[in-house]
């Protein structure tokens, strides 16, 4: 098994795979990178700022929940790769490497980190509870918009940082994440079941 050795839990792709080698999680990451590219693509332009609604951060979240931290850490990795590289994985098709040093770049960078944050808390058994998921969500959200917000202070002044990065984005977060910490333990049950 890949997890590290600290790692008391079973993440779902360790459930799903257990003898699962390098080429099977390297598979895995590619395959949430995509995930992460489509999610991208669910965007609600708004008008009065750089920063559109995507569904791309619950893609991030659940790489390092389905994943654990290091295979996670570098689905997202493998995600602004593949942006940075010129394929169109970025909110609205977009793609090249000035989408990590614009507006929305700090978000973007942060997308590894916050993987790697909530594999860490799924390989210490977060995410098998509504209530654990949820939490879990809400942290690897708090680095999102913690980078998110020093990346777009760049752009817009202090006094609207956080009226153009941050509260538009609250309500949807929320539903994300209360989405999000409803599928995960609906998962773990399933993968219950099977065996």
């Amino acid at each position: 098994m890949l997890r590290s050795q600290a790692a008391q839990f079973p993440v779902v792709s360790d459930a799903l795979a257990p003898q699962a080698g390098v080429p099977a999680r390297i598979a895995q990451a590619l395959a949430m990178s995509v995930v992460a590219a489509l999610c991208a693509q669910i965007e609600v332009p708004l008008p009065f700022t750089p920063v559109p609604l995507t569904g791309q951060t619950a893609a991030v979240l659940f790489a390092g929940a389905l994943l654990g931290s290091r295979w996670g850490a570098a689905s997202m990795a493998l995600y602004l790769l593949e942006g940075s590289a010129g394929l169109p994985v970025f909110a609205g098709g977009g793609a090249g490497f000035l989408h990590l040093a614009g507006p929305t770049g700090g978000y973007l960078l942060s997308f590894p980190l916050a993987a790697w944050a909530t594999g860490r808390l799924a390989e210490r058994g977060w995410g098998r509870s509504f209530w654990s998921a949820a939490l879990m969500m809400l942290l690897g959200s708090v680095i999102l918009f913690s980078v998110g917000l020093l990346g777009l202070a760049r752009f817009v002044p202090a006094d609207r940082l956080l009226a153009l990065g941050l509260w538009p984005f609250v309500p949807g977060d929320l539903v994300k994440i209360g989405l999000s910490a409803s599928a995960l333990p609906l998962g773990w049950r399933l993968i219950g079941r099977r065996r």
